[in-house]
């Protein structure tokens, strides 16, 4: 299983890519193995990006992308675009989309979700409003269903919560998790597994290949219910070393597990079904990410982490994006801009970050009276890992060139 995050700007456009194992970084035709979840943060490939009016703002990257057009990747599960303003939620670059696809969903910022909708380019049922997070409330959190990869597989969910800072005059900050537990090829019956007996007509014919995960928000089969057991990420990689400690939200430990999984229609003649008790958990490890290029308190994220983070079994969290600079603007321009590296290094040290990617720190060509007072304290990649060695948990600090990706593996 890995999280692979390719820097396709040179300031805040990702394409995450989830894989249930180590798979080639590109299938023919841009076709995405079975179990893979993938999503397209705040595309914005080149032209401009204008604020109201040029003489406002104006920005311009002064690094080329590393595609000229969005059709170059493979389709994305999800379109994730964290705010209205322009560098994030980017008109030009959004309609290279292709508007008749049923595979893509795009989830939105609510302020972006109407501008989005606005365009008339898309249909309207494949845009939708990221509903704000609240761990009192289940169906904050966006859940996708993955199938199994094979007949007698367990399924997979991803999950998306968007989590915007209060009383935000700018509308900058928030920050989305989003987490991932594969679907399995294969399932170790216990002894006391049970395959129900399939009704007379029914038939169970292996499909060729797995289908994408379903990706209509709110709409998705049901989803096993997550283990309490004690099932804490591991993550290893070639350049760094996962920490040992473990976390002050870890998930208490349950001496055994009910799972359910729903029957699956794979093809028209697919039906996958199975129920046990399991004395151990399922052998399936949670990666979990924070997106928050413009950064907010650690104290908002806190509820997030404490409930569905270590209901899922998602922490240590796997990857952290936040920029490194901190920028601020006078008061009357909304103050803060990028909380940078201090806000950052308090989420990697609480969550025990595996990495720390830096987002959003381009050199941009920035004009327009709104920049004339703006402030930058920037950071490079030494000073931030000198500032996140100071926690536990070993935090890799990693800057990504224009067209560069990172891997992590679990």
């Amino acid at each position: 299983m890995s999280l692979n995050v390719k820097h396709l700007n040179g300031d805040t456009t990702f394409l995450l890519t989830f894989s249930p194992k180590e798979q080639p970084s590109q299938s023919p035709h841009h076709q995405q193995p079975p179990g893979t979840f993938s999503v397209l943060v705040d595309p914005w490939l080149s032209g401009p990006s204008t604020m109201w009016h040029p003489k406002f703002l104006s920005s311009k990257h002064t690094v080329a992308s590393c595609i000229s057009n969005l059709s170059h990747i493979p389709e994305p599960h999800v379109v994730l675009v964290s705010q209205d303003k322009p560098d994030h939620c980017h008109e030009a670059t959004l309609r290279q989309l292709d508007p008749t696809s049923q595979s893509t969903v795009i989830l939105a910022h609510p302020a972006a979700a109407k501008k989005i909708h606005a365009m008339k380019h898309f249909d309207p049922s494949r845009v939708h409003s990221l509903p704000a997070y609240s761990d009192r409330k289940p169906d904050s959190v966006i859940r996708f269903y993955i199938p199994p990869i094979s007949l007698g597989g367990l399924p997979g969910e991803a999950t998306i919560a968007f989590i915007p800072a209060k009383l935000d005059v700018s509308g900058l900050h928030n920050a989305i998790g989003i987490t991932y537990r594969p679907p399995s090829s294969k399932v170790t019956r216990p002894t006391n597994f049970s395959l129900p007996t399939p009704p007379l007509n029914s038939t169970f014919d292996c499909p060729r290949e797995a289908p994408r995960p379903q990706t209509a928000p709110y709409t998705f089969p049901p989803t096993p219910p997550e283990s309490p057991n004690q099932r804490i990420s591991t993550i290893s990689s070639s350049t760094a070393t996962a920490s040992e400690a473990s976390s002050p939200l870890s998930p208490a430990t349950s001496a055994s597990t009910n799972i359910t999984a729903p029957s699956h229609s794979a093809s028209a003649s697919i039906s996958s079904m199975y129920s046990f008790n399991a004395s151990r958990p399922v052998p399936e490890k949670t990666l979990s990410l924070i997106y928050s290029p413009h950064g907010v308190p650690y104290s908002l994220i806190r509820p997030y982490a404490s409930s569905h983070l270590v209901s899922t079994a998602a922490l240590p969290l796997t990857a952290l994006l936040h920029s490194f600079d901190r920028v601020e603007n006078p008061w009357w321009l909304g103050g803060n801009v990028n909380a940078g590296l201090p806000g950052g290094v308090e989420i990697a040290h609480n969550l025990m970050a595996k990495y720390w990617i830096s987002a959003h720190d381009e050199d941009k060509d920035n004009t327009g009276l709104s920049v004339k007072k703006v402030v930058t304290r920037k950071y490079n990649a030494e000073e931030v890992r000198e500032m996140v060695a100071k926690g536990k948990g070993g935090t890799g600090v990693v800057v990504l060139d224009c067209g560069e990706d990172l891997k992590v593996k679990a």
